[in-house]
């Protein structure tokens, strides 16, 4: 239990050192029903794996262990991706949903905790020095946007169809860059311009740790690559979107410094 409050104490500094957007953000995750849909957080795990027996290991461990333990701790559906297009392949992509702040800070204490989930970690969990379960794991903590508070599932993952998952990142110059940027998906329309055209998302979020801050992070599904790149002409050329991305204020010199992404495919445990 100390442990727990020091970390909950050290984490508390730390979104205080921030400037208070993550406070800001943990703190509209918490709204109360009337003040509209309750913002998920969301945790992104990237375990980064050497080809062999590691990848099945894993792939054993998220589906028999991980995947049912967090849904267990009331997590919403679960993402497992494996890297399809992308540096360190191979690496597998878990989206983890959570319904408050406080569930992403204690998941894994509570992970920690429970039996039947150390049981069914099994070789994983007891992995040696000489057979490491993986190279290394990065871990990145978002809150959802307010104008996409939720998930959204795609209709493929509930039919257990083929699907591709583009993840994306726009790194801004500045907070009140990447503000901006997400101004122009929320008010700005553009996420609508992306419905629109065939730009089905999955999720979009404000990263609060991680790598490359300021950024905002989202990902978009398809049905495959070519849908992916005929969805993406469709976008760039339609004549809102033209309007739109040469308005003063809303230009990518203005507010967007850098753009990252990598494609996914579902691994059999995802429930994305």
């Amino acid at each position: 239990m100390d442990t727990l409050i020091a970390r909950r104490g050290f984490l508390a500094g730390s979104l205080s050192v921030m400037g208070g957007t993550a406070t800001a953000a943990l703190a509209a995750g918490q709204a109360s029903p009337s003040s509209g849909p309750q913002r998920e957080f969301y945790e992104l795990r990237i375990y980064r794996l050497l080809r062999g027996p590691m990848v099945a290991r894993a792939e054993r461990y998220f589906a028999q262990a991980l995947v049912p333990a967090l849904r267990r701790l009331g997590t919403g559906p679960v993402g497992v991706f494996s890297l399809a297009v992308g540096q360190h392949n191979p690496s597998f992509y878990v989206l983890i949903p959570h319904p408050t702040g406080e569930s992403a800070l204690t998941a894994s204490s509570r992970l920690g905790s429970d039996p039947e989930y150390r049981e069914a970690a099994g070789d994983f969990a007891r992995a040696t020095p000489s057979d490491p379960p993986y190279l290394n794991v990065e871990s990145r903590l978002l809150a959802a946007a307010s104008f996409m508070p939720r998930l959204e599932v795609p209709a493929a993952a509930e039919k257990k169809q083929p699907r591709l998952f583009e993840l994306r990142t726009y790194r801004s110059h500045s907070k009140a860059a990447n503000r901006k940027k997400m101004e122009m998906f929320g008010e700005g329309g553009e996420l609508a311009i992306f419905r629109r055209t065939g730009l089905q998302p999955v999720f979009f979020a404000e990263t609060l740790f991680g790598p490359d801050l300021p950024n905002l992070t989202y990902m978009l599904v398809y049905a495959d690559d070519a849908a992916r790149q005929k969805a993406w002409s469709t976008f760039v050329a339609d004549p809102e979107w033209k309007k739109l991305s040469s308005t003063p204020g809303y230009t990518d010199p203005e507010i967007v410094a850098d753009i990252s992404n990598v494609l996914l495919r579902p691994a059999s445990a995802s429930q994305v």
